[in-house]
């Protein structure tokens, strides 16, 4: 099953998942002033990244909308990132973070986990219910795709509704309920389910409250680096086991900004990748 094959790449490798949030203004100048297009720079400088981390972490995760931004180029160039990706062996999680009726979702599963886009996992809004989550359960039945659904989200904004308190019990945990519930026919044989969750490192005690009460649950994990999460923050969630990928975009691939912009760009974000890996193992001791 794919949520093994993520987890046993976090244990041998390591909990890391590179997020490749590409925007131009991260390119370095050498790439940014090529005489190639958009789609190739984007690519390129995905490739190189890729190329040089993949021995290090568990997966890499592309977020839609800085390709999207860039028009028809710059979604031809995630294509060939998720292609990339597959071809190295690695994982894909594409972070679309779709929600919507059952035909949609449905619509939303063909374009995700089939052609053009095809990445191994998606993240998943679940405010709608089990309609907007519930069509991508076919391609998980075999055990070749997997979700995480939101729960616990790492941005300010999200005490607008996720720490809301219904019966004296906040909301997240209400779908955290629920994401365990929908995942128990996708258990894999290391103990968890391809339905995971996404929860942020920004709230690391509601963070454990949610782990306690999902132990078959997988976790996306935002909020290190860039949002101010450490490897510290995560020494308590991981203490009795790898139970998740920790994110970090920003932190990795703009590493080399104003420091290098030629070809050796890659290597500030290596040695990022590396401290990344280094401060996690720290704390996992």
């Amino acid at each position: 099953m794919i949520i093994d094959r993520l987890y046993r790449e976090s244990v041998d490798k390591s909990p890391i998942c590179v997020g490749l949030d590409t925007r131009l203004e991260y390119l370095p100048e050498y790439i940014l002033d090529s005489d190639i297009t958009i789609e190739d720079k984007i690519f390129e400088f995905n490739k190189k990244i890729i190329d040089n981390t993949f021995d290090l972490v568990a997966c890499y995760k592309v977020q839609i909308a800085f390709y999207e931004s860039l028009g028809i180029e710059g979604l031809k160039a995630y294509s060939r990132t998720l292609k990339y990706i597959k071809e190295k062996g690695k994982i894909s999680i594409a972070d679309v973070k779709r929600g919507d009726i059952s035909s949609t979702a449905q619509a939303y599963g063909k374009a995700h986990f089939e052609g053009d886009f095809e990445a191994d996992f998606i993240t998943v809004n679940p405010y709608m219910g089990i309609d907007s989550v519930s069509p991508y359960f076919k391609y998980m039945e075999n055990g070749s795709k997997g979700i995480f659904m939101l729960i616990r989200t790492s941005n300010k904004g999200s005490e607008d509704f996720q720490g809301i308190n219904i019966k004296d019990r906040e909301l997240f945990m209400k779908v955290s309920d629920k994401c365990k519930e929908w995942g128990e026919n996708f258990i894999g044989k290391e103990g968890f389910s391809s339905l995971g969750g996404v929860v942020g490192l920004t709230y690391p005690e509601e963070f454990l409250k949610i782990r306690r009460n999902n132990p078959n649950t997988f976790f996306l994990i935002p909020g290190y680096g860039a949002q101010g999460g450490s490897g510290k923050d995560i020494k308590e969630i991981l203490k009795d086991g790898i139970c998740g990928v920790i994110n970090s975009s920003r932190g990795i691939i703009t590493a080399h900004k104003r420091k290098v912009e030629d070809e050796d760009f890659i290597r500030p974000i290596r040695d990022n990748t590396l401290k990344m890996k280094e401060d996690i193992e720290k704390w996992l001791k």
